[in-house]
This record gives structure tokens, sequence and C-alpha cells, in this order.
């Protein structure tokens, strides 16, 4: 409960901004601190959100939120010689998207130090932590000086956020979610950039994915969204730059935690699917050139290409298996060359395989629905907390240009309980879209790049 001085400001504050005036930034680190020490009443933390939703923030605004909230907790320091070497990368979330699992060995591989802390999933998208923990022992909960110990030591590893670390975006996400406030671009920009500031990264990397089944519809919110989160990033002292990929059909064959563990450490033995390899060597190339380690962006990719392609980047994830709780042996099995994953790995207790109704050329996959009825089989949860089922997942068998026939498979769905019903295969039917090759859309799966900010 708030004091009476308190109760005077904050509603004063949260008049100005749902006027559409400027926060200055005594008004926003009043507001920040507030948050931290509990000191102002939730429903006027909501009516805050709101506002800023509905008025939103200028650039000065955002960069103000977003370091106050990064100071809010600890801020994570490395030693002097990892000066210009410690970074990460972020995705703003899709339906396949492994792309952290065999990225971050690379990276190691490379001479990079990585200290990725990733999220879990909530709704139709997958979470990084969710598909580690799918492997048995694989603990996510590190301390700041097991994180310290774990790069020193491999190179890399694949967190999930400290208690300390950024306090007050906890509280804030927590109430977004709850007030339908999380669409909104200086909220959706300090929550990822205060976290990443607080990593002290030399330079950080943005996937920031549009399409059906992703955050942002169109391709002109997600460039409005990663240019504030390039500025953003730049104004707090770090190299960022960004891509804008499609996420209108899943990344790869596999969605699904334990099956896309399988996939990542399929594309770490260099025979992953050709749009997941895109992703790592694209996202990798870009982050060696921003931290001057290579001269060019083809040299970075070659380098990525090389770590994968040699096993060193395999080695690296083994390690970092086994420094974060998974056993030698377990991590060898996974990582051997004719690996047996579901020896290791829970495999559903049941798997359907539907058929293509109609003849042509596979336009689409629909990643959104494909996920909501994955979500349904208990890949995901409702909110956080809630137990999921590693095991459920699909394999898709066809690829995108595909040409096929009425009777042939082109999807296997994994599942338990609940079970595969009729009304969730209709669905699925439905997610495939065939047509004729010339409707097919060729349009790169990456489609932009925003370079770093260089002038903050």
């Amino acid at each position: 409960m708030s004091d009476p001085e308190q109760q005077v400001l904050f509603p004063e504050l949260i008049k100005k901004k749902r006027d559409g005036d400027h926060l200055t930034e005594k008004e926003i680190r009043d507001f920040v601190n507030a948050v931290r020490r509990q000191t102002i009443q939730e429903s006027q933390i909501g009516a805050m959100l709101m506002a800023v939703w509905y008025r939103g923030m200028d650039a000065e605004e955002t960069h103000i939120l977003t370091r106050e909230m990064m100071l809010s907790g600890d801020v994570l320091r490395w030693p002097q010689e990892w000066a210009g070497l410690v970074v990460d990368k972020h995705s703003t979330g899709g339906v396949g998207d492994k792309v952290s699992l065999p990225l971050a060995p690379a990276l190691a591989a490379c001479g990079c130090k990585v200290p990725m802390i990733s999220g879990r999933g909530l709704a139709h998208t997958g979470g990084t932590l969710d598909k580690l923990e799918s492997i048995p022992g694989f603990n996510v909960h590190q301390s700041a000086e097991q994180l310290r110990r774990i790069m020193e030591e491999v190179g890399c590893c694949i967190v999930g956020q400290t208690e300390s670390l950024v306090p007050t975006d906890k509280v804030l996400y927590a109430l977004r979610d709850i007030t339908s406030t999380v669409d909104s671009l200086p909220l959706i920009t300090s929550s990822i950039m205060s976290k990443k500031g607080a990593e002290s990264l030399s330079a950080l990397m943005l996937d920031v994915k549009y399409g059906k089944a992703a955050l942002s519809q169109d391709i002109e919110s997600a460039r409005a969204l990663a240019q504030s989160l390039v500025t953003t990033g730049s104004r707090l002292g770090m190299c960022v730059g960004a891509v804008l990929s499609r996420m209108d059909s899943p990344i790869g064959r596999y969605v699904g935690n334990a099956l896309e563990v399988i996939e990542a450490i399929e594309c770490l033995k260099g025979q992953g699917p050709s749009d997941l390899i895109e992703l790592v060597i694209c996202l990798g190339g870009c982050l060696l050139k921003m931290v001057r380690m290579v001269d060019t962006l083809a040299s970075g990719k070659q380098a990525i290409s090389r770590a994968l392609e040699s096993g060193e980047a395999l080695n690296r994830f083994r390690a970092m298996l086994q420094a974060q709780g998974t056993s030698a042996e377990v991590a060898e099995s996974l990582c051997s060359k004719d690996s047996d994953y579901f020896s290791v790995l829970r495999r559903a207790e049941f798997s359907t395989v539907l058929e293509v109704q109609e003849g042509g050329t596979v336009l689409e996959v629909d990643a959104m629905a494909l996920a909501q009825v994955l979500y349904k089989l208990g890949t995901g949860r409702a909110q956080a907390g809630d137990p999921i089922n590693h095991s459920v997942g699909a394999e898709l068998l066809v690829r995108l240009g595909q040409r096929v026939d009425r009777g042939d498979p082109w999807v296997r769905i994994h599942y338990e309980t609940p079970a595969l019903t009729s009304e969730l295969e209709t669905i699925l039917q439905g997610a495939i879209v065939i047509g004729k090759e010339g409707d097919l859309n060729r349009t790169s799966l990456l489609t932009e790049f925003i370079p770093p900010d260089l002038e903050n």
C-alpha cells in the first residue's frame, strides 16, 4: 500500500501521460522506483501501463524507462579480458524457433562469450528454457557466479532470468499480460532491452519476426519495433543490429520442446534444415562482424559455418549441457554421431499422420494454426508455472514448394493426454495450403537488415 504522499503524486503522473504529455526523467525514475519498492498501488501501475499503451512514449522517454528498469536490479559484470567479446541474440518469438540452441555454442566456438538469458513459452510461442528442460538434468537456474564460471569454462550458457536481474520487469510484464498492454512499442522495448542491458553486452543481434504467427503482423510494425530496440540499445551503450524475418510457416521441420532439441542438435551436426541453418549463420555472422572478430559479413558467416561443420559447436553444446547439470552419459548420448535421441528424451505415447486432401504445391503451413493445436495438446501453458508436456509436438513431412498428391502424408502429430480429436484434426488440415506452383511466395526468410546505430 502506498503512503499518502505517493497517492497524491501518481494520480497526477498517470493523468499527465493519459493526456499525452512528456514524462520527465525524474517522473519516470520515481515510477520505476515505486514499482520496485512496492510503494505504488497495483491499480495505479495498471493505469500507467494503459496510459503508455494509449499515448505511447517518445525515444527519450523509452530510453529513460529502459535504463531505470535495467538499474532496478543487478547489472552483470565481466572480466576485462572479455571486453568486446560478450554477445547475445534475442528473437521476438515464433513457432519452431530453436535458433538459440545451436547459435550460442557456435558463437562460443568462434571465441565469443555468450550469457544467453532466455524465457519460457507462453500461449502459442515456444520457450528456449522449456526446450532445454526436456533434456534430463539440465538446470536453467544458475546464479551470477555460476553463470560466469560456465562462460569461463565453456564460453556459453543458456539460463533463466535471476530474481535480482531487472525485478521491475517481472512486475510490469505480469500486469501487462492481464491489462492487455503487451502490444505496446515502448513497453516491449523497455522489457527486452532492460534485460539485455543488464547483461553488459558488447553486441546484441535481434531477430524481429513478422507474419501470421508473430507479435508484429506486418513488416511495417516489425520495422518500427526493430528500430526502437536498436535505438534504445545503442543509447545504453550496446552495439545492436536487427533482422526482420518472416513467421508465417514454422522454422524447420519440428515443433515442440523435445523434438526441437533433436533438430537443434542435428543442426550442430551439420544436418539441420536449410531455414534454421540460414538463421543461425546469418545472426552469428552479423554478431562476429559487430564485435570486429571478422572484417565482413561473408567471413562471419563462413566462421559460423565452419564451427557447425567441424563439430566444434557441438563440442561446446555438449560441454554446456554438462556444466548445467546434465550427466556426461546423457550429453554424450545426445551428441554422438548415431544418437538414438528417444533413449534419452521422452517420446510421446501416441502419434497420428495426417494426409494431404488435394494435390498441388505446398504454398504454406500456417504456423499459428499448428502451434495453437499443439498448445491445446500440452506444449504450452496458460499462465506462468503451469506444467507442459515436453514430448508433444509435430513433425512436418513436407516442405514449402514441394509437389504433393492427394493422400500423401504431410504431418505427424505426437501427443498423449489430451488426445488428438477430430476437431483438432480439422483445424490442422486447414493449416496446410495447397495451390499452384506459380502462387508460391519466394520471398527470402530474412527480408531486411537494420544496422547498428553508431551515432549514439
